[in-house]
């Protein structure tokens, strides 16, 4: 499967999220991404999946999900799938 992202690191401190993609590092407010995320617990927030195709970032006791390029603003091509796959 082929990786959007390469995610290295995903950190927190209160509502901010340090995160590593691509050998970039971002400073996230998690209170201008998610109201779930910016009310929850520091454990909540700790317990965070990435995605298999390192697209996404799942948080499951809360039920959500964030999108990397949406997190740190870009807009992620996918090779074009041809129409038998």
């Amino acid at each position: 499967m082929e990786k959007a992202h390469e995610v290295n690191k995903i950190s927190f401190s209160g509502s901010i999220m340090r995160l590593t993609v691509d050998g970039s590092e971002y400073v996230v407010d998690l209170a201008e991404q998610s109201d779930r995320l910016a009310q929850a617990t520091q454990e909540q927030r700790e317990n965070v999946e990435v995605s298999p195709s390192a697209y996404g970032l799942h948080w499951p006791y809360l039920d959500e999900d964030l999108s990397i390029d949406g997190i740190i603003g870009v807009k992620h091509r996918w090779p074009a799938r041809s129409a038998s796959a």
